[in-house]
C-alpha cells in the first residue's frame, strides 16, 4: 500500500499537507512564453491530467488548488478522479473578483463566488490581485474584506486569503478578519517574494491560522530536492506546501522527496542520468 500523506485541518475540514498546484497545468510557467504554450499544448484536455491525480490520489493527497473557473480541463480531471477513485477531491478556489464599491460589483463579485461552490470547491480564497486592491498599509485594513468573507459564508464556503504581499497575513491577524487559511509565496530562492525569505518564515510561523504555502521550487528555479526539503523543513506542522507539477512522473518524485523529508530519510529517486553512468561521482549503484 502506497504511504499516505500527514494531512491538517483548516476551517474543521481534514486536508493533505501537500497540495496540487495547477501553473504548469494551465499554462503560467512564470518562465517563458514557449514554456506556457508547451504546458497549455501538453494539458488542453482532461485526459493527460487525470494519470497526475491518480499518483497523487493513492498517497492521499487530495487537496487542490486553481482559479478553476479559468481551468475546465483541470475541473474536468477532478471530476474523472473523483468518480474513479470513488471519493472526493477538496477544492481550494482563487477567483478573481470584481472589488470595486458599487452595487454592480459587488453583485458580480457574489456570481463568482456563488459559481465556487457550484464547481465543488469548498474553500475560497481571494486572489491576491484581487485582495490586494483592498490594502491600506497606513491603516493596516483590508478595507471591506469582512464584505466578501461574508459572501463566501453566505455561499457555504470556508474564507480564507490569499497573500502574495506577506503584510496580509499580519494585517488580517491584527484585525480579526474572518479567514481560515492564508496562501503566502515562500520558497529557498526568494522567488515573488516581497521581503526577505527569514521574514516571510518569521510571518507564516506566527501566523493565527495554517498557512498554504506556493511556489517552493520557485517555478523551476530550484530542484524539487532541494526546494521541497527547505519548505517542509521550515514550516509549522499545521501548514502546507503548494507542489506544481507537469507529468505523473514528477508527481511521484514530488511525494516521496517530501516523504522522505517529512520522515528524515534519503528519498527513494534514483539517480541522474548522464551519457557515462560510471562515475564515482554518481554513489554507489
Amino acid at each position: 500500500m502506497n504511504s499516505q500523506f500527514p494531512r491538517t485541518v483548516v476551517g474543521g475540514l481534514s486536508l493533505s499537507r501537500m497540495i496540487i498546484g495547477t501553473n504548469w497545468l494551465a499554462g503560467w510557467s512564470h518562465r517563458t512564453p514557449s514554456a506556457d504554450a508547451m504546458i497549455k499544448e501538453r494539458h488542453a484536455a482532461p485526459e493527460s491530467i487525470e494519470p497526475m491525480l491518480d499518483v497523487f490520489l493513492s498517497h492521499g493527497v487530495d487537496t487542490m488548488m486553481a482559479p478553476f473557473g479559468q481551468t475546465p480541463a483541470i475541473l474536468e480531471a477532478v471530476r474523472r478522479a473523483e468518480q474513479k477513485h470513488g471519493r472526493g477531491m477538496i477544492l481550494i478556489d482563487t477567483p478573481m473578483i470584481n472589488v470595486d464599491d458599487n452595487p454592480n460589483a459587488r453583485r458580480e463579485a457574489e456570481a463568482a463566488i456563488r459559481r465556487s461552490r457550484e464547481m465543488g470547491a469548498q474553500f475560497c480564497l481571494l486572489h491576491h490581485s484581487s485582495a490586494e486592491q483592498l490594502v491600506n498599509k497606513n491603516k493596516h485594513e483590508i478595507t471591506r474584506l469582512d464584505d466578501y468573507t461574508k459572501m463566501i459564508r453566505d455561499a457555504g464556503l470556508i474564507p480564507g486569503l490569499s497573500a502574495h504581499m506577506p503584510e496580509l497575513v499580519v494585517y488580517s491577524d491584527e484585525q480579526g478578519y474572518d479567514v481560515e487559511t492564508y496562501i503566502q509565496i515562500y520558497n529557498c530562492m526568494g522567488f515573488l517574494m516581497q521581503v526577505e525569505i527569514e521574514t516571510v518564515n518569521q510571518i507564516i510561523r506566527a501566523a493565527k491560522k495554517p498557512v498554504m504555502t506556493i511556489k517552493p521550487m520557485a517555478a523551476g528555479r530550484c530542484t524539487p530536492f532541494v526546494g521541497l526539503n527547505f519548505s517542509w523543513a521550515t514550516i509549522r506542522d499545521c501548514d502546507m506546501v503548494t507542489v506544481g507539477c507537469f507529468n505523473e512522473r514528477e508527481a511521484a518524485e514530488d511525494v516521496e522527496i517530501s516523504l522522505a523529508a517529512l520522515e528524515r530519510r534519503a528519498p527513494n529517486v534514483g539517480v541522474r542520468s548522464s551519457p557515462n553512468q560510471n562515475q564515482a561521482a554518481f554513489g554507489a549503484k
